[in-house]
């Protein structure tokens, strides 16, 4: 029986939308079917409504035995170009209406006879009937993902998944498993055929392919936890960063300075695993002249070529609208620029400076570089909230 809210639901205008877990992992052969399955026996357990709407086990041993005993929506077999195919039957999982189902392969391509192209368009039938979720995808099918696994391994991946489909997931789970142990399970015959799995071993599943496609995953869903984090801070109004990795924002006067800062940005966020960069421009809001600074446009190509991008602000208070971006992205770090050129010491006066300072917080570093057309080429770094200040020479 569905849970008395989600009835109540349906009696006052239609079910309330299902809700979507997915498990992601880096690899064939990590668990991602395992854990899924594992989930359905915990929830049954309890007295949910589960059943398996689609599983592909591809005979593992191990992935069989979790699906014992929980129900399966018999599949739906289709003759295509001559061979037969067995497919999710959506219309079966439709009408018997469960409270779960767990739905496999979330980046599947149907038969052509099916009513949807994707299996994830057919799980969106599934939500909007009420019904949730768990399904799983490798990082591999993600499509913004598709061309660098395609670099790293060689294999293009012919199934995507649009990757807002997944990060719409009300819950992602990373099921995370070392090059090492995936290997040695794959040596072990529990992901593939003992036929299949030495030359798996030689190509796709080489160490430093396995390596860089968990890095990868960790990359993405770490993305993922970066978003749940800025809606939760929004909805609870909290206003300081939390730092779930190092973003850096760099401001930009539009002055010969900011090639300099910008590429310095660039290295100080690739020193972190994950650490990325932003670039924020002040104008001020009272001047006459609103074009922007003639090296702006050339610097903001710079930004955008080295995986960053770059605000634009109108503020009569340059500290208080970098700070107010600065927690708006979640930074922790601000890198600014120390110069005698006029329009750096217009915009980043030492009153700037000190403001950007004591506004900060407990949560984010300020950094003031130096650099040719300064005094000297150093780097000043002052650590908010009392914990000191010291000089580091550029890397």
């Amino acid at each position: 029986m569905p849970p008395p809210g989600r009835v109540e639901a349906r009696r006052t205008g239609g079910p309330v939308r299902g809700t979507l877990r997915v498990y992601l992992g880096a690899a064939p052969g990590v668990g991602k079917t395992y854990a899924m399955l594992a989930e359905g026996q915990r929830l049954s357990e309890r007295g949910t409504d589960v059943v398996i709407a689609f599983v592909e086990d591809y005979g593992r041993p191990r992935t069989r035995q979790m699906a014992e005993g929980l129900e399966s929506v018999p599949r739906r077999t289709l003759e295509h170009r001559g061979g037969l195919f067995s497919e999710m039957d959506l219309d079966a999982v439709l009408a018997r209406r469960p409270q779960v189902a767990l739905v496999d392969e979330l980046a599947h391509s149907n038969v052509a006879d099916c009513r949807n192209a994707k299996r994830w368009q057919d799980i969106e039938e599934l939500l909007q009937a009420g019904i949730d979720v768990i399904s799983t995808v490798n990082v591999q099918h993600l499509q913004s993902l598709n061309d660098v696994v395609q670099y790293i391994t060689g294999v293009r991946q012919h199934e995507t998944v649009p990757d807002e489909v997944v990060r719409a997931a009300d819950q992602i789970e990373l099921v995370d498993l070392s090059a090492e142990a995936l290997r040695r399970r794959l040596a072990e015959g529990d992901v593939y055929p003992a036929e299949k799995a030495e030359a798996a071993l030689r190509h796709y599943f080489r160490p430093g392919n396995l390596t860089a496609l968990r890095e990868i995953a960790m990359l993405w869903a770490a993305d993922r936890v970066d978003e749940a984090l800025l809606r939760y801070r929004h909805a609870h109004s909290i206003q300081e960063p939390w730092a779930t990795r190092d973003r850096l924002l760099v401001a930009l006067s539009g002055g010969p300075e900011g090639e300099t800062l910008i590429r310095r940005a660039k290295r100080a966020a690739s020193h972190a695993a994950g650490g990325e960069f932003l670039a924020v421009h002040v104008s001020p809001d009272d001047s006459l002249d609103r074009r922007p600074p003639p090296l702006l446009d050339r610097q903001r190509a710079l930004v955008e070529e080295l995986g960053g991008t770059l605000h634009t602000v109108r503020s009569g208070d340059t500290a208080q609208a970098v700070l107010a971006l600065a927690r708006q992205v979640n930074a922790t770090q601000i890198l600014i620029g120390a110069s005698r050129s006029s329009r750096l010491r217009r915009l980043f006066s030492r009153n700037t400076v000190e403001a950007l300072i004591e506004g900060s917080g407990d949560h984010i570093d300020v950094l003031v570089v130096t650099h040719a057309k300064a005094a000297h080429n150093r780097l000043f770094r002052r650590h908010v909230g009392g914990r000191g200040a010291g000089t580091t020479p550029q890397s």
